[in-house]
């Protein structure tokens, strides 16, 4: 890239997709960098790595990665079918890249997730039901191959502003999220044996965020 990576260039990007799906669905696809820190997500992942995305929704962030970030290949899962066929419309009219997506049975991660490089889970974890989101966490940890990286983003529990996000959730989503702090997921994460290489976090509106990047020995 001859410039740094904007959400200017994000939004361009996604306005100019062809992009047929219900009404939210379209939403998200083509607005969300406004109030998600894509741009600093892109920029952790490597060229030539191989990319999963765990929660994928309809392919656009890994449509972003793709075009943005250059993998060697992309893999998604979601749980739910129809955001699984939204995934494999966009990259079969967009992506020149190997690709896979799947639909996740929320029980046992796929054995394709121990090849990636590098795996994003993007606002997945408030989604978990709160009893199992600790093993939710060290399961996939434990899936992913010696060298890999894990990249945590979700909404910061502990702040005050989460109560914006359990709104957002509630009218996009239907439920009420069930946040937790970055401290909470930190510590999961270093009972598994990761070694956290960064932590941060961003406000962007009114949502607070957190990034977690974590390796595996």
């Amino acid at each position: 890239m001859a410039h740094s990576l904007t959400n200017k260039d994000l939004l361009q990007y996604l306005k100019s997709l062809q992009f047929s799906s219900g009404l939210f669905d379209r939403l998200k696809v083509y607005y969300r960098p406004i109030i998600c820190p894509f741009v600093d997500l892109i920029e952790l992942a490597k060229q030539g790595e191989k990319i999963g995305d765990i929660g994928c929704g309809s392919g656009q962030f890994c449509l972003l990665l793709d075009h943005f970030a250059k993998p060697s290949y992309i893999y998604g899962i979601e749980i739910t079918e129809r955001l699984v066929d939204n995934a494999h419309q966009l990259f079969s009219k967009y992506s020149k890249t190997p690709y896979s997506f799947e639909q996740y049975n929320g029980v046992e991660f796929p054995a394709a997730v121990s090849e990636m490089d590098v795996l994003f889970l993007n606002d997945v974890l408030h989604h978990v039901p709160p009893a199992n989101q600790e093993q939710f966490v060290k399961d996939l940890f434990y899936k992913m191959k010696p060298g890999a990286r894990l990249i945590v983003k979700d909404i910061d529990g502990s702040s005050p502003l989460v109560y914006f996000n359990k709104l957002h959730d509630t009218i996009f989503a239907g439920e009420r999220g069930n946040e937790r702090s970055v401290s909470e997921v930190t510590r999961w994460l270093e009972q598994s044996g990761a070694q956290i290489i960064q932590s941060t976090k961003k406000r962007m509106y009114v949502y607070p965020h957190y990034t977690i990047v974590a390796s595996k020995q």
